[in-house]
């Protein structure tokens, strides 16, 4: 019998080794960020064997190359499946090869890793002095990431002291504030924000998050978080009193996370259920899930301030029944547990106001004083810039109504001018009396062309005045040479002749004419202003209303819509007969 037994432990021994042999052998193909990815699936889904196996041949491959990077993420990965001596080894060894990183994520990932360690195996105490320090070099460097896992891990110490608003809020404004962590990170606030939300009576919200994660990881098929889920559900049925259904979730929790090494997981499934029993009166149930919460709390160590509410019903229940020793077992059990979870929950409420709350009051102090002095800065500025930006309003105010003051005052002159009847039909010489843009026409006595003789000056120049007479000029159309042909001359007589006699070229000549004209008839005919401006420039001549006003400013130095405005004002009324009346 004794050789059969052998034979078999020899068997699976063996079947162990080639199993091994040939996974290691598989892996050879594999890149670094493929084992990577094998890893962490095999660990989060509990096949603890399989991930040991990568974590060791990861690192050895990575030392093989002297690939210093990457040899850290050995170490990082050797670290998870160890015993809390082995593992703060390697996080030392960590520690040394990234001495000198330029990485923003060192030392920040070392103190966090190390705190995810001590709170693992449930020294708070040390956990809380590593996050602080995760946030402490986290800050220094600027990493945000490294930033959010050290606040989020305090939230969990905040919970374990029952200070859950304050946990909550850092739960809630990474879940919903932030975007650049990973889904799995996401998956974990929002189980963990689940729990604070029962705690504080946010019932409703606590609802809806659980009903959206059982149906997603139903759906998706992610089990570890599915129960996760389940046992939230679990939680949240205790709280309301829906007990049986509370017991349904709880048994199936108990079933799967037994077969896991999720301990804390396992500890919360025997504590819910054990109150769920309670709840429900079905005392000798109650009794013997707390027993077993009793005996898996000495194999796991694993201690959390529920268990003030275990002891003393157990010690009352035994009490009842006279059974002594028991009942001076539970009692020096409770005594136990209760020192050492009372010297953490001290620890803890003494040291986080101090380490972590106090700081980030301070911090949140100055950037309000900070946000407050820039506020001011932006104040004075905005009151500043308001300031020139109405003072330039005033000048511009002010240089616009002077300019529209001299501009009504020419074209009161104008209007002043028509109406006295000072402007001749011929040569309309208004120049001399309202504005520098116009020029004294000289005689033919006092001019005089290098090429052009005096009769053939002359000559031309009374077929210019006949021109201008009959007011042949507001013809569209008119070119040098057309009208060169019609008085019988030739274009460069008839240019020399305008440019010596009229003191301005063709182009000018024919504006200043037309123009002239608007002056005249716009002030005499109260049916021509009544047109369009579009229409008054084609009979002037002009292919475009725009051409027009622009000729008219040039000429006049007004623009045309303040001669209109004045003519309007001053020709359509009575009192209009002497300059003396204008204003």
């Amino acid at each position: 019998m004794m050789k059969f037994k052998y034979f078999i432990l020899l068997i699976l021994f063996h079947q162990l080794f080639y199993s091994q042999n040939n996974l290691t052998d598989s892996l050879k193909t594999y890149s670094y960020n493929d084992l990577s990815q094998k890893f962490y699936s095999y660990n989060n889904s509990n096949e603890i064997r399989n991930a040991k196996i990568i974590s060791k041949y990861y690192l050895k491959k990575a030392k093989s190359e002297k690939n210093q990077e990457q040899i850290s993420e050995g170490y990082v990965m050797m670290h998870f499946n160890e015993n809390l001596p082995n593992a703060l080894k390697y996080l030392d060894s960590l520690q040394i090869i990234t001495k000198n990183s330029d990485k923003d994520y060192y030392p920040a990932r070392i103190y966090l890793l190390r705190g995810n360690l001590y709170s693992k195996f449930y020294n708070v105490k040390t956990a809380l002095g590593n996050y602080v320090l995760t946030l402490d070099h986290a800050r220094e460097k600027g990493n945000k990431r490294q930033i959010a896992f050290a606040e989020i891990s305090i939230a969990y110490l905040n919970n374990y002291i029952g200070k859950y608003r304050d946990a909550a809020n850092t739960l809630r404004h990474y879940l919903y504030n932030t975007d650049y962590l990973d889904k799995k990170d996401y998956d974990n606030i929002r189980v963990n924000l689940v729990d604070t939300y029962i705690e504080i009576n946010k019932i409703d919200s606590a609802r809806i998050l659980i009903e959206e994660g059982l149906l997603f990881n139903s759906e998706n098929g992610n089990t570890n978080q599915y129960y996760g889920y389940l046992l939230e559900s679990g939680f949240y049925n205790l709280k309301i009193k829906k007990y049986h259904i509370a017991i349904e979730n709880l048994i199936r929790c108990k079933k799967y996370f037994f077969t896991t090494n999720n301990i804390k997981n396992q500890s919360y499934t025997l504590l819910f259920l054990g109150q769920s029993y309670v709840g429900l009166k079905e005392t000798e149930k109650a009794i013997e899930t707390f027993i077993q919460l009793d005996s898996h709390i000495q194999q796991s160590k694993h201690l959390f301030p529920e268990l003030r509410e275990v002891y003393p019903y157990l010690i009352n229940y035994y009490k009842e029944k006279n059974d002594k020793e028991k009942q001076l077992y539970f009692i020096e059990k409770f005594l136990k547990i209760d020192q050492i979870l009372d010297s953490q929950f001290r620890y803890i409420s003494r040291e986080l106001p101090r380490r972590y709350d106090k700081p980030r009051l301070l911090k949140e102090k100055e950037n309000i004083i900070n946000e407050l002095k820039n506020r001011k800065r932006f104040f004075y500025f905005s009151v500043l810039v308001l300031l020139l930006i109405l003072l330039i309003f005033i000048f511009l105010y002010r240089k616009s109504k002077k300019a529209e003051k001299q501009h009504r005052k020419i074209a009161q002159d104008l209007i002043y001018f028509v109406n006295e009847n000072k402007i001749k039909r011929e040569t309309i010489s208004i120049n001399e009396t309202f504005s520098d843009n116009f020029q004294e026409q000289g005689t033919i006595e006092d001019k005089t062309t290098k090429t052009i003789s005096q009769d053939v000056a002359q000559n031309i120049l009374k077929e210019l005045e006949n021109f201008e007479a009959k007011e042949q000029f507001i013809n569209k159309g008119i070119t040098l040479g057309s009208l060169a042909k019609k008085i019988r001359t030739n274009s460069k007589y008839l240019s020399e002749i305008i440019n010596t006699y009229k003191g301005k070229n063709f182009t000018g000549y024919i504006n200043d004419l037309r123009i002239d004209y608007a002056i005249k008839r716009l002030a005499e005919d109260r049916k021509f202003r009544s047109y369009k401006i579009s229409s008054i420039a084609e009979e002037l001549g002009y292919n475009t209303e725009q051409a027009f006003t622009l000729a008219f400013k040039k000429r006049t130095g007004t623009p045309l819509s303040i001669y209109l405005k004045e003519v309007e004002r001053i020709v359509d009324s009575t009192d209009y007969k002497s300059k003396n009346t204008l204003k």
